[in-house]
């Protein structure tokens, strides 16, 4: 298999497939796939016949318009892997991912920044998806150890008549630097939501999360749920706000924050309802890893560090 950045993508695939991803999907001949470093295309591969690909290289970025066609139920995900092997430099995404009527397809992500000592990867994403679809979107990220990362994923959604999405991101592996995450959705009739972010900070990672969900359809339901770990120096600000406008409208904010060492943590979460038929829930929990719990663990033969890195690894899962 050759490409014209043949180099640059054996050097990124190792790290994909180290990160586990799929690393048989260069054999398999039904697998979909996207590869990037920076604003290059480094290796594309789309089977489907219902799911259009267009990329264009700009000098600053990538534009990426995916788009998958009305009736296209997929039964393998499609792979998406934007990275930069460089120590330095720019990555910025713009996406405009349009799901169809009655389509079923999940996405699985990973943005991997092994050697990063200033890199900025900015994502700037916009979604529609239509009446009866469903759609799962998976992001892993990976980063070194000298934090010198800022990833900013911003995105704008709309979620037509009985559609579902679930959506997860996580960054746990590695010390990022800054992290910058917003999210918006508008969900129609019946539409469903769910939010999940699991994020690992240490060092002097600065962490930014907001989840903002309009529920402005009628049995509309939506989830903001986070998972956050701040140690050493780490600080979090998690904001989880649910919108409810329409009748029979549910909604729930879920975030719970671990502080360790010098970190420190905030949470914000915002409900509002505008119609009496309407549900929104919250709940929020900042505190320290319970001690009873880690004193469990070490009666079975494992160390401090051990108890306490099982616990975090089983919060984060």
């Amino acid at each position: 298999m050759k490409t014209k950045y043949f180099k640059e993508f054996q050097n990124l695939f190792k790290f994909y497939k180290n990160l586990g991803g799929n690393k048989k999907i260069l054999k398999s001949q039904n697998s979909s796939y996207l590869f990037v470093d920076r604003n290059k295309v480094l290796n594309k591969n789309i089977v489907e016949k219902g799911v259009e690909v267009k990329t264009k290289e700009k000098k600053d970025g990538l534009d990426i318009d995916l788009r998958v066609k009305k009736g296209c139920e997929i039964s393998k995900p499609l792979h998406l892997c934007f990275g930069m092997l460089h120590k330095r430099g720019l990555q910025k995404i713009n996406m405009n991912l349009i799901i169809e009527d009655n389509v079923k397809v999940k996405i699985l992500a990973h943005c991997i920044f092994p050697n990063a000592e200033k890199i900025i990867h900015r994502m700037q994403a916009k979604l529609f998806i239509g009446k009866n679809s469903e759609f799962e979107y998976n992001e892993v990220h990976y980063h070194g150890e000298y934090g010198g990362t800022e990833v900013i994923p911003h995105l704008e959604g709309r979620m037509d008549e009985n559609s579902r999405m679930k959506s997860e991101f996580s960054l746990i592996e590695g010390v990022v630097g800054r992290l910058d995450i917003d999210y918006c959705l508008d969900l129609k009739d019946n539409a469903t939501c769910e939010l999940l972010a699991k994020v690992y900070g240490k060092s002097k990672d600065e962490i930014r999360i907001k989840d903002t969900i309009h529920l402005n359809g009628a049995y509309s339901k939506g989830l903001a749920k986070s998972r956050v770990i701040v140690k050493d120096e780490a600080v979090s600000e998690v904001i989880g706000e649910i919108i409810a406008n329409f009748p029979y409208a549910r909604g729930h904010v879920d975030c719970k924050e671990i502080v360790q060492d010098r970190g420190k943590a905030k949470a914000y979460p915002f409900v509002s309802v505008t119609n009496s038929k309407a549900k929104v829930t919250h709940e929020a929990a900042i505190g320290s890893i319970d001690k009873k719990q880690v004193q469990a663990l070490m009666v079975k033969g494992l160390s401090e560090n051990e108890a306490v890195d099982i616990i975090i690894r089983g919060l984060l899962r």
